[in-house]
């Protein structure tokens, strides 16, 4: 048996499984039995049978994560850092099981998802390092009285998390809540639940019961219920913009809740005719996203921005490096892109593919599907050249391995092209000026910008977008602050 097949033969008996809902520490069916199919999108064929929970089932989780809000949060900040400790080790012990799921389910690289299982570790122990930041401050606002602050948890949390990186968002975006002593009921999303039913059963018995639910659910039912839920208090989302903003919606039709968004983007990437063009180039490649996500990735850098001075040069040297990208099986360890994760996904593509060629834009490199492909959701990395600002291929997010490319003559062109969108997540700068690296950062309407650098995140560094593209910061400090309530007390003497 090759590697790869030993490698699918293992994965299908991970997968071949019932899969069961975690509902206040407890694993069972959805409430009616129902369930439904999770596609292997490498094959089209179905690859499990997950639980279609119902709102009821959205209630029991909500109910039991409140029943254990108040013993959680009397558990001391150091204690609950330690079981995100606990739980991180569990996670790197299953890490080779969560990758596996992780390829099957969204079709991204299995060695990419074993990244991802490390990262999604990391940012557990990262928030553990954070347990002393839960304190509060003194304020001299009397000389004969004590004033001070104390930081408390929401109660109820909902975090609801995309496709693209299953294990790592499951794994990662509890980890603020529960630091901060919220209690959470995770919802995946319907296209790649598998790797957070597993996280939920390796959490059993590291977390105390009722702290940590994890439902899964075809359609919008159980995510619109526990955001609409009365006792859900605080609600972190990563996912589209105009997903995004029904979340807003419902939120505020159901009570005053805070709501935390981490949405689309129409990254800039701008090259200056001083940077170093080899580097450049490996930072558009890379910047996209092609063998992470197949660009399913909301900071994907999607338009590069190039000087005239150095447009074709550039071009050449991405062409180039896309062309030694490998793309396969995702369950293939030599394989470095990875099909899409549904149907819907690579239809989307190709229509603004299509879009794009009937707005005028020249196909530069891709457009179609890779040679000796002929089943699943793969889709060649894809450039277009000569595309203007105005075109809805330069301003619509596509979320899949589709790049734009602009030219600009001078800096305020580029910076009036990368502000002409209405999202403001990434950015990405390349030049060996620093004055004008610094510049360029300032005037750039981003919330995470690059100089010199692409895709890469740093942990500890806020991450989150303007306009369009999100409010709150994540993965930091000011992400572990946001679950928790400021409390002024006045102690008069």
């Amino acid at each position: 048996m090759s590697v790869v097949d030993d490698l699918i033969a293992t994965a299908a008996g991970v997968a071949d499984r019932e899969w069961r809902l975690t509902v206040g520490g407890h694993a069972r069916a959805a409430g009616t039995g129902a369930t439904y199919t999770v596609e292997c999108p490498a094959t089209e064929e179905p690859l499990a049978e997950a639980p279609n929970a119902t709102p009821e089932d959205a209630d029991e989780a909500v109910r039991s994560a409140a029943d254990a809000a108040t013993g959680w949060r009397n558990v001391q900040p150091r204690e609950r850092a330690g079981r995100l400790r606990e739980l991180a080790a569990a996670i790197r012990a299953h890490a080779d099981e969560l990758a596996l799921l992780d390829a099957l389910d969204s079709g991204n690289p299995v060695t990419a998802m074993r990244t991802d299982v490390g990262w999604g570790a990391d940012v557990l122990e990262l928030f553990a390092d954070y347990a002393t930041h839960l304190g509060g401050d003194t304020i001299p606002a009397s000389a004969e009285n004590l004033h001070f602050t104390r930081r408390a948890p929401f109660g109820v949390v909902a975090r609801i998390v995309p496709f693209n990186h299953p294990v790592m968002f499951a794994a990662a975006k509890i980890a603020a809540p529960l630091l901060a002593g919220n209690t959470v009921v995770l919802k995946p999303s319907e296209i790649t639940p598998l790797s957070a039913l597993r996280l939920a059963e390796i959490a059993t018995g590291i977390l105390p019961e009722g702290t940590l639910s994890v439902i899964t659910g075809d359609g919008p039912a159980a995510s619109q219920a526990l955001v609409r839920h009365p006792l859900v208090r605080r609600i972190g989302f990563i996912g589209s913009e105009r997903v995004g903003r029904i979340i807003q919606r419902d939120a505020a039709e159901s009570g005053v809740k805070e709501v935390s968004l981490e949405l689309g983007g129409k990254n800039a990437l701008i090259v200056c005719p001083d940077a170093d063009l080899r580097a450049a180039a490996d930072g558009i490649v890379g910047g996209m996203n092609f063998a992470w996500s197949a660009g399913q990735s909301c900071g994907s850098t999607s338009r590069v921005l190039l000087h005239t001075d150095v447009a074709d040069e550039v071009l050449a040297l991405v062409r180039e490096r896309i062309g030694r990208i490998t793309i396969g099986s995702p369950v293939d360890p030599a394989t470095q892109m990875g099909p899409l994760a549904s149907r819907a996904q690579y239809d989307k593509s190709c229509r603004y593919i299509d879009i794009a060629t009937t707005e005028g834009a020249t196909l530069f490199h891709g457009g179609g599907r890779p040679d000796g492909l002929d089943r699943g959701y793969y889709l060649e990395p894809t450039i277009f050249t000569g595309v203007d600002p105005r075109m809805r291929i330069a301003r619509e997010e596509v979320f899949g391995p589709v790049m734009s490319v602009l030219t600009f003559t001078d800096l305020d062109d580029a910076i009036r092209i990368a502000n002409g969108v209405d999202y403001g997540l990434t950015a990405s700068i390349w030049t060996r000026d620093v004055s004008t690296a610094l510049d360029l950062a300032d005037r750039v309407e981003a919330g995470y910008v690059w100089v010199n650098g692409s895709s890469r995140h740093f942990w500890g560094v806020p991450f989150g977008g303007t306009k369009s593209s999100g409010i709150g910061r994540e993965e930091s400090v000011e992400e572990l602050l946001s679950y928790t309530e400021l409390k002024a007390v006045n102690v008069v003497v």
